[in-house]
């Protein structure tokens, strides 16, 4: 890197190029730049955008999430330490940001006359767009929905035809409504799984059972007998916790990471009715719980050092009422609720530590009552769910140790209100043994306290804690949550069911249906009036990892950590058939071309070769890999099947004939890359039909094997390519024949792809990648079904937390692809349809599988937008078509033409609108891009030999426009910030006594000369005295002759003996540096 930077002194006229000091100097602005606030809200046509660190997310009206790429670099600017951050058409942050709009909550409340503390009763009046969230189909003109509307809002209710949906919104509403009109290129269809470590909430029961639960960053609104799902989408992090009003219509929910949300939710609606932003900054929320009035939201942050707040969410305020600083010693408080009888008190605890809270217009007061093994001479264990009693003052904790503990007002009880104040003031004044196991949840329910335990048992006692009745079922895991129902069962039968189970016999005891959630990923329903135990939902205990679809019907199969593999007909939306391999763990998996076979690999190496429909084993373990299994992939006529893995192996697989019947045999391993391995792929040899096997790594080789000459444990390579010099190949796939040329597709990290001939492994082309935060990390060209045009490719592509799309064929158009978010946690895996309508993203760690429906229409209409031809490409240059970037690239295009035909002849000029090869070089370099002697050899053979397949000649000039493109496809995506450069140092140099990292000057010069692309002595000494001032033909219009006497001199005068990276940047290379490194620069000196 440092060599290319050396190499900016371009045969050029210094009087063009403006100085030393000009602002030429520096290739490409840098991306980033300190926001003026977190979260700062932006006004877009769909919708609210958020602006997050390196990413621009828009809420869209529908609620869900489309992620702006990050946009490339547009022009040269000063270093610094930070990139801007820029949107698609490249409008700066500060640019775009708006005022929020009136809060709809105000709105509702000023034209419904509401009182200011109405409640979430005032939410029932005219509802608009929330700041921050968009919602679909509020507007008047909203089709069937305004007739409903109209119809709920006449003379009896006093509202006009402006009601909004909330007002008109009804229980079970969202699953009334025909199939969405889906709008964007892709659209969350489906999710599988769900994050069991929060709770499950039952919305509705009996007829209509409706579930709401949490899967990654989406909230699920699930029809279990409608076979139906509403998707509430707006948060960008991974959901951390959520709360649901008592009456179960609002739900409100928070996370955890860069500009954390907290939203809440219209359940019968779908409708984001309040997004709080900023409400924790630092590290989200922890906890959050929601008054018996439903006015209130109380939560506490995440941080090291905890905050509690809280707030009134049907107030327009985006501050909260009172908030306090909790010490560490606490401990981490993840659980808190509010008192019913009063919502001026809630609780919270941790493990080791219960918080009372009461808050009010003197602020918000806690106390911290001690508790230990002492207080009472027994264990106490680790609380886990605190609530208040329903009857009296009193407070109850559940504990590991199967124990409740019971706390008290410390002060003498008075009914005066003036007392009120003391209430927070608790300390425990009992011990009570409930049972053995550990107690897991704790709830009170109209009159009965509810446990739940790790045995899978509920109980339920009266307020003296004399039990009632108890439902248990020996499959039944650890109890995570319990959720009632809102209605009754039958009182007969409950009366002759549990009759027996009650305490009182002058009156039985009756309890509401339930859903149970175990922290193994369990949903069950409980009927009490017949003891019934319904399995609802069974989802992966453990990460999930590897997903596949079925080559020519519409089955999934999904595999996880825990062992378990389900197979899921996506259509029906229905689960088939499963799995389990106790003690192993499921990492990849894959299905054979014919859809016969379904292989997995395990992280303990291990293979099995499965038949695709019952899943039983088709032969018997193989177990060749002496790590885990990371990829895993058939051929194209299923006669082989080949794996990667963890210790930078490949084996392979044959299918043979033995004893008359077709089997399945080892044939041969090879430890063919030294850094992991990043892809295998099958392919089909150009001329027969025989497959050929290929396969990447991080140690950027490119590695063909020879199938037909490998024997039993003799694995041949044919050709091993580097193909990259500093940039990490990521993901490989085969590029659809577009062209009478064949190409393999690479993407690398730094958001570059390239085309390599299938042949020469020659790279035939590089291009501008999709700029979405982070790097591609798998690709996939999406099957088609389209015969009409056959040359009308796409690609399926995801990032470590988005899934995108992007038109083929790649030309760095950014307006050709579209990414969201989809996994914020990481995606581990995806994999397309046979028929190229849906594709299915893993999420790993957060144990779920989305579903999304593909819109290739949406996304052909996006990029029509975004222009056609040289448009998209000069919106990527600073200024665009008429800034002065552009103005300066024409005359240094128009300068190399005149030097091509010599400054001083005196012969007529041919105009032309193109140069040489020759010069790209020379212009690169003048435009701030300083490409190395490799990349310049591929920028020329890319254009020369763009045309040789078709016509067999070479290309020998570029005009402008092709320019452009060679430009903006071949400089760094995101410029060079200061921070490369002083990564660089890090790893060449070392700490001096003052702590700096430098590099000593002799080792520089001897580093330039001896490593990478080894510079000359008159080379190196050309280069400093140029980038010195020194020139000795003081800057004339042809610096072609060189006199090297005196460069020593001059290196050893004007370069300090110790160089750190702000001092090579700033009086070497001349640069300009950003104000904070320029005073870094300053103390060192």
């Amino acid at each position: 890197m440092l060599q290319n930077l050396l190499w900016i002194a371009p045969p050029l006229p210094w009087r063009l190029l403006g100085g030393r000091c000009g602002r030429w100097w520096w290739p490409v602005r840098p991306l980033v730049q300190p926001l003026p606030g977190n979260g700062s809200r932006m006004q877009t046509e769909a919708g609210t955008g958020v602006m997050l660190p390196g990413r621009r997310v828009t809420v869209r009206v529908d609620g869900s999430s489309e992620v702006i790429p990050e946009e490339p670099t547009r022009g040269r600017s000063e270093v610094s330490s930070e990139p801007m951050e820029t949107s698609q058409d490249g409008q700066t942050a500060q640019e775009m940001a708006v005022p929020p709009e009136q809060d709809p909550l105000a709105a509702a409340k000023e034209k419904e006359g509401a009182p200011e503390d109405a409640g979430a009763d005032a939410l029932l009046g005219p509802l608009w767009p929330p700041s921050g969230m968009g919602i679909r189909g509020t507007l008047p003109h909203s089709g069937c929905r305004e007739q409903e509307t109209q119809q709920r809002s006449g003379k009896d209710d006093g509202h006009d035809s402006s009601a909004s949906l909330v007002w008109a919104a009804t229980p079970g509403m969202l699953f009334q409504e025909d199939k969405q009109i889906r709008h964007h290129p892709l659209s969350l269809s489906w999710v599988l799984g769900y994050n069991s470590s929060l709770a499950v909430h039952s919305l509705m029961d009996r007829e209509d059972r409706v579930l709401l639960y949490v899967s990654s960053h989406t909230v699920v609104i699930h029809d279990i007998l409608g076979n139906r799902q509403y998707h509430l989408q707006g948060h960008t992090n991974v959901i951390s916790c959520l709360c649901v009003s008592e009456d179960k219509r609002w739900v409100a929910t928070a996370d955890r990471g860069p500009d954390a949300l907290i939203i809440v939710w219209d359940s019968f609606s779908g409708i984001p009715v309040r997004t709080i932003f900023e409400s924790h900054p630092e590290d989200g929320v922890s906890a959050i719980a929601i008054s018996q009035d439903m006015k209130y939201l109380a939560t506490i942050s995440a941080g090291t050092v905890q905050r509690v707040c809280v707030w009134k969410w049907t107030s327009p305020t985006e501050k909260p009422m009172c908030s306090t600083e909790l010490r560490p010693e606490f401990g981490y408080q993840d659980y808190v609720i509010f008192n019913p009888q009063n919502s001026y008190e809630f609780v919270s605890n941790s493990k080791t530590q219960v918080i009372f809270y009461l808050w009010g217009n003197a602020g918000l007061q806690y106390s911290a009552p001690l508790l230990s093994s002492q207080t009472f001479n027994s264990m106490v264990g680790h609380f886990s769910q605190s609530v208040f009693h329903f009857n009296n003052s009193q407070a109850l904790t559940s504990t590991s140790a199967g124990k409740l503990v019971v706390w008290d007002v410390a002060s003498p009880r008075n009914p005066s209100t003036e007392l009120q104040v003391k209430r927070h003031s608790m300390k425990a004044t009992k011990l009570v043994p409930m049972q053995k196991d550990s107690l897991t949840v704790l709830m009170v329910f109209e009159s009965c306290i509810v446990t739940g335990d790790v045995k899978g048992q509920v109980k339920f006692y009266n307020g003296e804690l004399q039990l009632l009745a108890c439902y248990s079922h020996d499959k039944v895991g650890p109890i995570r949550s319990i959720s009632f129902s809102k209605t009754l069962p039958d009182p007969a039968r409950a009366s002759s069911a549990f009759s027996t189970s009650c305490t009182s016999s002058s009156q039985p005891f009756v309890a509401r249906n339930f859903i149970l959630s175990t922290s193994d990923a369990t949903v069950l329903h409980v009927a009490t009036d017949r003891t019934n135990f319904e399995k609802v939902m069974e989802e992966a205990k453990k990460a999930v990892n590897a997903i596949a679809c079925h080559p020519r019907q519409a089955l999934v199969a999904v595999g996880s950590h825990c062992g378990l593999l389900k197979v899921w007909d996506y259509q029906q939306t229905k689960y088939l058939v499963s799995r389990i391999f106790p003690k192993a763990s499921i990492q990849c998996l894959s299905y054979d071309p014919e859809g016969y076979f379904l292989a997995a690999g395990f992280t303990d190496g291990g293979v099995y070769i499965l038949d695709a429909i019952s899943l039983q084993s088709s032969c018997k373990q193989f177990k060749f890999s002496h790590g885990a299994v990371t990829h895993i992939s058939f051929s194209h006529n299923s006669e082989y099947l080949a794996t990667a893995d963890e210790k930078y192996s490949v084996t392979v697989y044959k299918r043979v004939l033995r004893n008359g019947s077709r089997c399945w045999e080892h044939l041969a391993g090879l430890h063919s890359h030294y850094k992991p391995i990043r892809s295998i792929l099958f392919g089909v040899q150009l001329d027969s039909n025989e497959p050929r096997l290929l396969s990447i790594g991080e140690d950027r080789q490119l590695v063909e094997y020879d199938l037909n000459s490998s024997s039993k444990d003799h694995l041949v390579v044919l050709r091993k390519d580097r193909v990259e010099q500093v940039a990490v190949p990521l993901c490989l796939a085969w590029y659809p024949q577009l062209s009478t040329e064949s190409f393999i597709l690479t993407a690398n990290n730094c958001y570059k792809m390239k085309l390599y001939n299938t042949t020469t492994k020659m790279c035939r082309k590089t291009l501008l990648g999709p700029t979405y935060g982070s790097p591609l990390e798998k690709i996939q060209i999406l099957p088609t079904t389209n015969t009409t045009d056959p040359q009308k490719c796409y690609l399926a592509y995801m990032t470590k937390d988005k899934v995108g799309l992007q038109i083929l064929p790649i030309d760095g158009n950014p307006h050709k692809s579209s990414a969201f978010i989809c996994h914020p946690d990481g995606v581990s895996d995806l994999a397309s349809s046979y028929d190229g309508r849906y594709i299915f993203t893993a999420g790993g760690h957060d144990h779920t599988v989305m579903k999304w429906e593909v819109n290739l229409n949406a996304l052909d209409a996006a990029a029509s937008l975004g222009g056609e031809d040289l448009i998209p490409f000069y919106n990527l240059l600073d200024g665009g078509r008429e800034g002065e970037f552009f103005r300066e690239l024409e005359d240094y295009f128009y300068y190399a033409q005149l030097r091509s035909h010599g400054i001083d002849t005196l012969e007529t000029r041919q105009v032309s609108t193109h140069i040489p090869l020759e010069e790209i070089p020379s212009v690169m370099r003048a435009m701030g891009f300083y490409p190395s002697e490799e990349k310049i050899e591929e920028m020329i053979n890319e254009v020369k030999f763009s045309k040789y397949v078709d016509t067999g000649e070479q290309v020998t000039k570029i005009n402008l426009g092709d320019f452009i493109k060679l430009y903006i496809n071949h400089r760094p995506a995101f410029g060079l910030s200061m921070k490369k450069i002083q990564r660089a140092f890090q790893v060449l140099g070392y700490d001096n006594e003052n702590g700096d990292t430098v590099i000593d000057r002799g080792d520089l010069l001897l580093l330039l000369q001896c490593r990478g692309e080894h510079m000359t002595e008159d080379e190196l000494a050309q280069c400093l005295t140029t980038l010195l001032g020194k020139h000795p033909r003081g800057g004339g219009p042809e610096p072609d002759t060189y006199d090297p006497s005196g460069a020593a001199a001059l290196t050893e005068e004007e370069i300090p003996e110790e160089i750190t990276a702000e001092i090579f940047a700033a009086d070497i290379l001349g640069l300009p540096v950003a104000e904070p490194e320029r005073k870094n620069r300053k103390k060192e000196r």
